[in-house]
Formats: structure tokens, sequence, C-alpha cells
């Protein structure tokens, strides 16, 4: 008699078993460009209720920030449903930006989607090519030094010794 508890339930019958039951749809990838900031507007209402359309410039921090996402990496797999959700996020972020904080977990949950920290690229798996580049690096120093690999057992070389 092997073990204790129960035995374990047949493969067929559990509920998960790590695998998709439905495939993925695999779609062209279209690359999409970084559109201008459009001009902003806000609506004004006099006392006779006639509204009127007033100008407004986008705060530099928000300049900024639309810059930085062009510079991005990550703006090179970007559509262009993905720069029109970002575009909507700028408004967000401009009236962030002029005192409006009530906005800022709106804000914050926008650009996660998109990878804006590390954590955030993290969750979603998305690495840059230099962590590569540094692994690589890792191994051929590895290789070079006079300690053992992890791969190797420390142990033969003991062995040897004796």
């Amino acid at each position: 008699m092997a073990g204790r508890g129960p035995a374990p339930k047949d493969p067929s019958t559990r509920a998960r078993r790590n695998a998709d039951p439905t495939p993925s749809t695999v779609l062209e990838f279209i690359r999409g460009e970084q559109p201008e900031l459009p001009d902003r507007f806000a609506w004004d209402t006099d006392e006779d209720g006639n509204r009127s359309r007033t100008d407004m410039s986008w705060p530099e921090r928000t300049e900024t920030w639309w810059q930085m996402w062009a510079d991005s990496a990550i703006a090179e797999q970007f559509t262009a449903s993905d720069w029109e959700f970002l575009l909507d996020t700028a408004l967000i972020h401009a009236a962030f930006w002029e005192g409006d904080m009530k906005l800022g977990p709106e804000l914050r949950q926008r650009v996660a989607k998109f990878g804006a920290t590390p954590e955030d690229r993290a969750r979603l798996r998305i690495q840059y090519a230099a962590a590569d580049e540094a692994d690589g690096k890792v191994q051929k120093t590895r290789q070079g030094s006079k300690q053992p690999s992890r791969s190797e057992d420390p142990r033969q070389a003991l062995r040897a010794l004796n």
C-alpha cells in the first residue's frame, strides 16, 4: 500500500487539464502610426444657457508623456486601435495634471495595459532584448570561471581529488 490519502482522480475527469479549450484567433499585425495630439477644448455655458467652445492647450507633462510613448520600444507593437485608446488616455492624463486627482486610478489602469512600469511588463510577459543579452553574458562569465556551473555536480570534482 503506497502513500496516504485517497487515490488520485482519473485525469480524464479533472476540471482543469491545463489546456486551452478554444484555439486562439491569429490575425495579421498591422502597425499603427501614432497620431498627433488633437486640438483640445472645453464647453462653457453662459447665464442664458448658450454653449461656447474654449480652446485649451495640452499640459507640457502630457506632451512629454505622449512623446515618451512614441519613443518607447513597446510602441512598435501598437495597432491603430491601441493608439486611439492611448489618445483617450491622454485626455485623462491632461486632466490629472491639471488637478483632477480622482482620475488617477483610471489613468493607472489604462497605462498598465500598455506595460508602463516594470511590474506591468512582468505581468504582460514583456521583456526587453537587453535582458536576453545580459543572460548570455552571465553564461559566458560562468563558463570562463573556475567555479562549476549550476548544471555540474560539485561532488564530482571532489571525487576526482580522492
